[in-house]
């Protein structure tokens, strides 16, 4: 490794760098199976006192003007970035990413999104007045109705193993400019990278209590994150099990909940789609984060007229990428996350031939002497109604179906679980939207995969509750307050 592993790691709680009760756990990278560093275990005490901290900043946070808040948030943006080179090399570290994707979509996101939100517009904020004409008692009911946004108040923030920079800046950042303050409860895989992400924050001027980090591999300490009295509202980002979980306890008391959850893309490819294109983009579900990520579109639905060259063409175009090291420049596939993982991964393969899917690319480990790895993989000739079509697999691995109509294309995009990013290629734009609008997700790519990070972001069905990114995310951290006064 190029860089100075990380000794022993402490909790960032109320302005303080504090000794973990529970001791520290070995993080490992997932390319070299070697210790990046110790990470702390958090106390369920500690976690009550992060939350605690953050309650006892929330009062003179949220007084703060919406000025000074992001002026917090654009000198840690400018730590962020005055730091690319290391913080990306950690994150690598902890997550086996590529040196482009580390660098990039990692710490350059996380840079990016804590720049966004130290410019919020006056518009974002705002909401029109509204005006009754008309009140029980006639003109001379008339009231005059201002609405407003509040912050909620504490949020907890548990966030993602893929994504140790981007997802937690998308949470932190818009809370905080919303004037929230925030108790992070990391991946326990790689939580590192989260720590250097408060140590920009503490350098920026947030004060003490506004950011607190508390990680560990116990459930417990995610469980006190959450059930804590201190705690206003949770924003997660992970499996819809694990959500369904945190939403059962936000439930009991009311409190308000941001979930991004578990996905299974459906990528509808029309008789007429430019094949190429459709490749590219259904090919990214092998190379980017190694397919963990929960908007990669794993669930290829074809229409016969172009399913036996769109097989042929995944089957070659996953042939040629290089598996290994991602500390290569040449290298486009990374390792998973850890070996439990790859096991996982591993084990629906297997399960898919059983069903009778038929292996064309993939299948095998690659035969490197250390990391975590899983050869790209493509499943053709799958139904529906198999399990490898219908869970979650979190890795390099596609399956591919094929269907006769549009109708039949839509009728089985649709029935899935999940609901969060489904695709669609098409020759012709019109008809690609038409399609779009008939699927049961939250977004729709058309003829592209990329992402515009204005556009509001969430799932239908199990892949989520709520709306973030852009100012969508302002909405999500902030209560709608009504002032009515006599007109």
């Amino acid at each position: 490794m190029s860089f100075k592993a990380v000794d022993r790691q402490r909790l960032f709680v109320g302005g303080s760098w504090a000794e973990p009760d529970g001791g520290y756990y070995a993080v490992v990278d997932p390319a070299s199976e070697e210790t990046v560093g110790w990470a702390p275990e958090a106390s369920l005490d500690q976690v009550h006192a992060a939350c605690a901290a953050a309650r006892e900043a929330f009062g003179p946070w949220s007084g703060t003007s919406p000025e000074e808040r992001a002026a917090v948030l654009g000198r840690a943006a400018d730590i962020i970035r005055g730091h690319l080179v290391p913080y990306a090399e950690l994150a690598q570290a902890e997550t086996g990413a590529t040196t482009g994707t580390a660098r990039g979509m990692q710490v350059g996101v996380g840079a990016a999104r804590f720049r966004r939100y130290a410019r919020v517009e006056p518009a974002e904020w705002a909401i029109p007045p509204q005006i009754n004409d008309a009140g029980p008692m006639g003109k001379a009911g008339v009231m005059g109705a201002l609405a407003v946004r509040q912050p909620v108040g504490v949020v907890t923030c548990i966030t993602s193993y893929n994504n140790p920079w981007a997802n937690p800046a998308g949470k932190i950042a818009p809370a905080l400019a919303m004037g929230n303050t925030v108790v992070v409860k990391p991946a326990p895989q790689d939580p590192l990278s989260v720590y250097r992400m408060a140590e920009a924050l503490e350098a920026a001027g947030a004060p003490p209590g506004v950011v607190n980090v508390v990680s560990g591999r116990s459930v417990e300490v995610g469980e006190a994150a959450v059930s804590s009295p201190d705690i206003d509202m949770v924003s997660f980002t992970g499996s819809t099990a694990v959500g369904q979980r945190i939403a059962e306890v936000c439930g009991r008391d009311m409190k308000r909940q941001l979930m991004e959850l578990g996905g299974k893309g459906a990528a509808v490819v029309l008789d007429d789609a430019d094949l190429g294109s459709a490749v590219a983009g259904i090919g990214t579900t092998f190379s980017f984060y190694s397919g963990q990520i929960c908007t990669a579109p794993t669930r290829v639905l074809a229409q016969r007229g172009v399913y036996d060259r769109l097989v042929e063409q995944l089957a070659a175009y996953a042939g040629r990428l290089k598996v290994g090291d991602p500390r290569e420049r040449d290298t486009v596939v990374g390792p998973l996350i850890s070996g439990a993982h790859r096991d996982r991964v591993e084990a629906y393969v297997e399960l898919g031939r059983k069903e009778g899917a038929v292996v064309v690319a993939g299948g095998e480990r690659p035969s490197l002497d250390t990391g975590f790895y899983v050869a790209p993989t493509l499943l053709a000739d799958c139904t529906n109604d198999m399990r490898v079509a219908r869970e979650e697999i979190f890795g390099p691995v596609v399956v591919v179906i094929p269907f006769d109509d549009e109708d039949e294309g839509v009728a089985l995009a649709n029935d899935s679980d999940y609901g969060l990013i489904d695709y669609v290629w098409s020759g012709d734009v019109a008809r690609a939207f038409r399609v779009a609008r008939r699927l049961r997700a939250g977004g729709v790519g058309v003829n592209t995969v990329g992402r515009n990070m204005e556009a509001p972001f969430g799932g239908f069905k199990k892949s989520g509750v709520g709306r973030d990114v852009g100012s969508y995310a302002l909405h999500a951290y902030s209560e709608v307050q009504a002032i009515v006064w006599p007109g």
